[in-house]
This record gives structure tokens, sequence and C-alpha cells, in this order.
């Protein structure tokens, strides 16, 4: 592709160069090809204007950058290289994004069962094909691809645009997380709508204040047409009131909202409850326990209304839909007692899914759980003190510790533990912890393993070991009957 054609629609302070012919883009210096385009950005741990030189020694034709180095070259510079870049990665492949319908959806919470939701009630009630980008996995249809980060890099997020557009998606529902937003990810699409979730205390370490992290969220919406927003939730109201797109609000405690949950109804299985919306109103039933599945289900139902979908067919494919993996999953198991798996990885997540299963629990709730290391260390406490009020029992253990001592990270959590509180055990190794929670389950318990969900790896050290905490559990029952 010539570069001019590369850059058309893209704001540049300069263009140092001829008109080339570009074969390849890439933001890695390690991947760049002879007449391939490097583009060179701050990155979280590296900066990619230290590579320059490696990108044209191996051939470079063109670099991007927001100044320019000193040597010779050809150069495109822009105040905003990483938005430019997504730009140019979404020239390099057509704007497939033009050609279908985008809803994105962001918030701390909630983000995977959302998305899975709102396909399935896409593909039932408009009869289509529709591709979904998230955390568990990516979808084109029922098509399954790996997913390696909840939002790709804006080259590999336009790759797989251009394929679900040429399988036959007319439709895409993306998790769209702050991250993305902040490193400018997203640029170069345009939603049909976006939906916010709620905002709880999560990727500090990234954002570094509550603020920042609010106001990254915010950018979704000054890239899509209409704003899904939660009146029960602060940023939700505040979004609601000064984002420059249209508004659809939903809720259950604000009556002011346009997509209104009454008549709740919780069960050990499901929800059920009345929606109403300002034509007219109608039952809705999910097969996925917990209040805020209620939530997630009125997020989903506003957005078919501003897509301008019928309600009531809307609400009854939200009835045929099951669980997402890692969401409130209960795990089969021959024990008297029910196992339940989450995602669960910030305070917000714990307290809900913990109230949920409170809900449904005859005896005790035993709570499994550990916390990310090289990650946000302020909610380790906090969810430390969350596990220790809600349930009966707490086995700590760890998460994904990475590069920091699992101990430590232990000692972190448990300091959140009021003065003289001993309903709790302490075992790092999160195989041997899965074994002694289940090995401690009582008829009537119920054991919640947190903050792994979906996942089948543990990130330890700078490895990544297998672990899949349903192929535990079915160990635990093949050696032990109970």
């Amino acid at each position: 592709m010539l570069l001019s054609r590369l850059i058309r629609g893209i704001a540049l302070t300069d263009q140092i160069g001829r008109d080339v012919e570009i074969t390849s883009l890439t933001c890695d210096s390690r991947t760049v090809s002879p007449g391939g385009l490097f583009a060179a950005f701050r990155g979280e741990k590296t900066d990619g204007t230290q590579f320059i030189q490696e990108a044209l020694d191996r051939g470079a034709a063109a670099v991007l950058c927001a100044q320019p180095p000193d040597r010779p070259g050809p150069w495109l510079l822009t105040s905003d290289p990483r938005g430019a870049f997504g730009q140019m990665a979404a020239n390099w492949f057509g704007r497939p994004g033009e050609r279908m319908t985008l809803v994105g959806v962001t918030g701390t919470n909630g983000k995977t069962t959302t998305t899975y939701l709102l396909k399935g009630v896409l593909e039932a009630v408009c009869q289509t094909k529709v591709g979904l980008i998230g955390t568990n996995q990516n979808l084109i249809g029922q098509q399954a691809l790996p997913a390696q980060r909840t939002t790709p890099d804006a080259y590999t997020l336009q790759s797989l645009l251009a394929r679900m557009e040429e399988a036959g998606c007319t439709h895409v529902v993306m998790e769209v997380s702050s991250h993305a937003l902040a490193l400018r990810r997203t640029a170069g699409l345009w939603f049909q709508a976006g939906i916010f979730t709620n905002l709880t205390r999560d990727h500090l370490d990234f954002h570094g204040t509550m603020e920042a992290y609010r106001k990254a969220k915010g950018l979704l919406f000054q890239q899509c047409q209409t704003g899904i927003f939660n009146l029960d939730d602060g940023a939700g109201r505040q979004f609601a009131q000064t984002a420059p797109c249209q508004a659809v609000t939903f809720g259950e405690t604000q009556g002011q909202a346009q997509v209104l949950a009454r008549e709740i109804r919780l069960y050990p299985d499901r929800v059920s409850f009345q929606v109403h919306w300002p034509q007219g109103s109608c039952p809705v039933t999910l097969p996925i326990p917990g209040r805020f599945t209620v939530y997630n289900a009125l997020g989903v139902l506003a957005c078919c209304l501003a897509l301008g979908l019928p309600m009531d067919q809307a609400a009854g494919a939200l009835a045929q839909i099951p669980g997402v993996k890692g969401r409130v999953e209960v795990v089969p198991v021959p024990a008297p007692y029910t196992v339940l798996i989450d995602y669960a990885h910030t305070p917000d997540a714990l307290e809900k899914v913990l109230t949920a299963a409170r809900d449904v629990t005859q005896c005790r709730l035993l709570c499994l759980f550990g916390c990310g290391g090289d990650r946000d260390r302020t909610k380790r406490p906090v969810m430390g003190e969350i596990a220790a009020a809600l349930a009966d029992l707490v086995i700590l253990t760890s998460d994904n510790p990475r590069t920091e001592d699992p101990e430590a990270i232990l000692d972190q959590v448990a300091a959140g533990f009021p003065p003289g509180f001993t309903a709790w055990v302490r075992q790092p190794d999160r195989r041997a912890a899965i074994r002694q929670a289940l090995s401690m389950g009582r008829a009537g318990d119920v054991i919640l393993l947190a903050g792994k969900g979906h996942e089948t790896e543990q990130e330890i050290g700078t490895q990544r070991v297998h672990l899949d905490e349903r192929e535990e559990i079915a160990s635990f029952f093949q050696q032990n009957t109970l």
C-alpha cells in the first residue's frame, strides 16, 4: 500500500521523505521487514524510539514517531503516534469496522458476561453471525480463537475485524479495557453503542489514581454514537451527563433510568425480574445467579433499545443463553456441597460474588482467593477485609504471583483481616489449597474459588504453568469419595 493511502485521514505534524510502497506495519522493531513501517512510541516498559535505528537497519521504509530523531530518514511526525498507528492499522485492513455494527463494553466488572449475553441476543434476534473480542477468547460466530489480552493491540484488532467481516459477521461485540483506551488501541473505530457497566478500584498500578482510571473509561464515549450508562453507579451518572454522545440509561434504584428492573427475584441457579422501558415492559429470566446478573442484563437490554431491536424478543433470548465460563460457574461435583468458580479479582467483584454466593448458601461459605503479583498492591488488604467480613472461612492462596514473593502477597492480603480473626487458613500452593478447601466442605456449604475464572494457567515467576481449576476439582474427586 502506498504511504499516501496509509496515512489518509491522519493528522501529521510533518512528513519527511517521499511517497513509498509500504509492505507491512509493526510497532515491534524485531519484526520489521524490508519496506515496512515502524511505529515508535513509549510502551509500558520500553521506549520504542530507542529502537528506530534497529528498525532502519532491518529495512524500514518509514518511521512514525512524535519527535524527529537526530538522523536522516523517512519520518512521519505526530503528537499522537499511538492514535495514528491505530488509524493506519484501520486503513491497512480497509477499515472493516465501518461495515459492521460495533458495540464496545467497558467498566471494571461485568464486561465479559455482558459481551457474551449481547452476542447471544444479537444472534437470536437479528439471525446473523456475530463476532466477539474479549478476555476469555475471541469468537467469529462459533469459531473460537485464543485471546492474549482483553483488547488486542491496534494491528491485531483490525486484523480480527477483517477476518470477522470476511466470515460474514454483521455485528461485533468487544470488551474495551481502560488500558486499551489509554493506549489508543481502538483508534480508528466508531462504535454504534458503548456500554458502561460500573467503576470500582482496579488497575491503579497503571492509571495511578481513580480519577485517571475513570477518565480512561470515558474515552470510549468520544468514539461512539450512543452511550449506555448504569445510573446506579456514580461514574455512570457522571458519564450520562457529560459524555458527548447520545445517552440511554439503565438501573434498579434510579427511577429516571430509561431501562429499569423491578420485581427482582434471586434463586440459586437463576435471576428473574420485570424490565420496564418507555414503550412497555416484559419479564426476564437468566440462568445465571447473582444480583449483578440483573445489571449485566439491563445493560444488554438498554443497548438493544438503542439499536432499535424488539425488547420482548431480546428479553426472551436472554433466557436461552448459558452461563459464561469462569463467571459464577457452577462446577458439578459428587459431594453434598456447591463449588463455584469466578474471575473476581477486584474488591468490588469479590464483594458481589460473595454476596451472591451467600444468597444461595445453606450452611457455610468458604472463599479461596489470592491477589495477583506485579499489580495494584493497594487492593490486597481491602480484599482481605471483604473476604473476612462475608465468608465463614477464608482459604488464602496464590493467584498469579508473577515475580513477587507469594508469601509477601499473602501477608499484605492478611493485613486486611480484623484483629483476632481466626477463620482462615494459609496455603500458597493453589493446587494444594483447592484440595484443602474441597476436603473441608460439608453438606450445604458453598465453596467459592475466586480470581482465576476462565484462566487455565498460573503465572509463577516468569513462567506460565498449566492450572485449570476444573481439572483440579475432578482430580480430587477421582482420588477421594465424600
